[in-house]
């Protein structure tokens, strides 16, 4: 058996209580104290996450654009200078390499921000296509990242950083160089949580010590560190896309929901654009939709939904919503089903139990 990646803040895990799980190779936390506890924590106050396992890529060279053209689905060419957008790698059918973040520091110079579990396959993938004065760098191995997502977030960081304004970081925006109780990194706010947030990329030497000042400046404030299960379950309320669930080579971004980041029209073409312009407009074959459990049970990734006796698609996510208290899900099922209040049973245990198509996002900041 292969061994498991650690990441570096893996050294102090033990001192936070971190209970460890295989995640895609690498031996990381799934909770600190427990998923509940770490997932109302962020919705109302806020928890500080080790997102160091997330792969980084230098594209630069003055073909850069040209060349994240190709290989996306977005639109790279709309990216203010200190801006990222969220966007898609696919195959030439259509299906999903890996969904990503695409930040801008100069027409030149780009920082790809991939899923952990597919580091090797997207710089093969990205190197196989690589065309032009492109040079990639992959910055995976000695960079860290953090994120501190939650209410109190702005509150807390901003404490370390005296020489920064951390409300000027607009969403889906960035700054470089930002000197964090004196160490250097840069710093977003794009989040995956659903809610407020910033993510906090530093070097790997750095990462023990902004972990460890962090927690510290936001200790009065309920900071708590955080794990993989809260994330998940953050993620899913706000209905963003988990690669390997939402997302695959088999899962076209059209089909999983993500069709704002697929720009047909963009002037470039890209790998598996004819594909996807075909799905378009023969309409896709299946589509993710929210689903609440009318029965009792909770709905979970890979269970088989049924309409009457015909499979018509399987849950992605499900889960016991944390925020909402409801057994909610994520299921791709066959379109002509995508329809909400449209019934349909999801095959728990062996036993069919009745849910229903509801509207995604389950939970927005603003409403609660």
């Amino acid at each position: 058996m292969a061994e498991l990646k650690r990441t570096p803040l893996f050294e102090i895990y033990q001192e936070y209580g971190g209970k460890m799980i295989d995640f895609g190779g690498w031996e990381l936390p799934v909770q600190f104290s427990s998923i509940k506890e770490e997932h109302e924590a962020v919705r109302t106050r806020a928890g500080l996450f080790d997102v160091s396992h997330m792969g980084e890529v230098r594209i630069s060279g003055s073909d850069s654009l040209a060349y994240l053209q190709k290989m996306v689905t977005n639109d790279v060419s709309k990216i203010p200078v200190g801006g990222a957008q969220y966007t898609a790698m696919c195959y030439e059918n259509g299906g999903t390499v890996d969904d990503l973040l695409v930040y801008k520091f100069d027409e030149e110079d780009y920082l790809l921000v991939i899923n952990a579990s597919n580091i090797e396959k997207d710089v093969q993938w990205l190197k196989k296509h690589l065309e032009g004065n492109v040079q990639l760098e992959n910055l995976s191995e000695r960079t860290a990242q953090l994120a501190l997502q939650g209410p109190k977030a702005e509150k807390v960081l901003q404490s370390l950083v005296p020489g920064a304004d951390l409300s000027k970081i607009g969403y889906f925006k960035f700054q470089q160089k930002v000197a964090i109780n004196g160490k250097e990194a840069l710093v977003s706010r794009t989040g995956y949580t659903g809610e407020d947030g910033f993510e906090i990329y530093c070097d790997a030497a750095d990462a023990v010590d902004l972990w460890k000042e962090i927690l510290a400046a936001g200790k009065e404030e309920g900071v708590v560190p955080c794990g993989l299960g809260a994330r998940d379950t953050l993620r899913f309320e706000a209905n963003l896309a988990l690669y390997g669930q939402e997302l695959s080579p088999e899962i076209s971004p059209l089909e999983a929901g993500i069709g704002f980041a697929v720009k047909l029209n963009k002037a470039a073409d890209f790998i598996g654009k004819e594909a996807l312009k075909l799905q378009k407009e023969n309409g896709v074959p299946k589509k993710l939709v929210g689903i609440e459990m009318l029965d009792r049970g909770i709905p979970r990734h890979g269970y088989p939904v049924y309409a009457g006796e015909e499979p018509i698609g399987e849950v992605t996510t499900g889960t016991q919503s944390p925020t909402l208290k409801k057994n909610i899900g994520l299921a791709l099922v066959k379109s002509a089903y995508a329809a909400h209040g449209q019934e349909m049973e999801v095959e728990i245990r062996g036993k069919r139990l009745k849910a229903k198509v509801v509207p995604t996002p389950f939970y927005r900041r603003e409403q609660i």
